[in-house]
């Protein structure tokens, strides 16, 4: 009887408060205080990947294709317009934002990837997606990530058109 009681178990124990249900409740409360307690929202313009014209070599599309707006709640962080000086152009301005996405809420709900070089409206202002990260995990889990941070710059006039 002794030798059952230190009898190593086949299967460790499942972490403790760090299971799908608390992931979820994660999410729904993720939900609830982006969408009706922040609200703010923003248009993402996801590329059309399959009317886009890709150069076969180069992998980069002169012009663009892209599908139908998506309205997605997120947290807006605006960055301010910074000036640059550029040796035989003149001065730049600079207008910035970061888009901060629930992640699970883009893919599961919202059947939707970020990706480097689609845009986003906020205001009446488009952006430029040019530098994605994913700082956060849930719960120190590396297989959870649940945010995508989006860095946006202003996107030049002409440079998109959303019609």
């Amino acid at each position: 009887m002794a030798d059952d009681k230190w009898k190593k178990p086949e299967q460790p124990p499942p972490p403790l408060f760090l299971g799908e249900k608390e992931r979820n409740l994660v999410k729904q409360v993720n939900d609830e205080i982006i969408e009706r307690v922040v609200g703010q929202q923003v248009l993402y313009f996801p590329l059309d990947i399959e009317h886009t014209n890709y150069h076969p070599l180069y992998g980069e599309a002169i012009e663009k294709t892209f599908l139908p707006p998506v309205r997605v709640y997120a947290l807006v962080e605006y960055q301010g317009i910074e000036t640059q000086f550029s040796e035989g152009i003149g001065i730049d301005k600079i207008t910035k934002i970061n888009v901060k996405f629930h992640r699970r809420r883009l893919t599961e709900d919202q059947d939707l990837f970020v990706r480097e070089g689609d845009f986003v409206r906020y205001g009446d202002i488009y952006y430029e997606i040019v530098k994605l990260i994913e700082p956060k995990l849930l719960f120190g889990q590396p297989e959870h990530r649940f945010e995508i941070q989006a860095e946006c710059i202003r996107a030049r006039d002409g440079l998109f058109n959303a019609s």
